[in-house]
């Protein structure tokens, strides 16, 4: 999954509906992440210094 934003670069954690993610942070402006196994729709979260951001679309699983 990649989540586009600013100021990423020192983000902690990346959660989708609240079960965390690995991920990789590519650039400032620029996150890679895993879709956790047991994720399900909901909201994605990006933990950085500057505060948690929420994506303004919902997150949709679809097995």
């Amino acid at each position: 999954m990649r989540i586009l934003g600013t100021q990423l670069t020192n983000a902690s954690s990346v959660t989708f509906n609240s079960i965390p993610a690995t991920f990789e942070v590519v650039s400032p402006s620029f996150i890679k992440a895993r879709v956790p196994a047991d994720a399900s729709s909901g909201g994605i979260e990006v933990t950085t210094p500057s505060g948690i951001f929420t994506g303004n679309v919902p997150f949709q699983v679809i097995r």
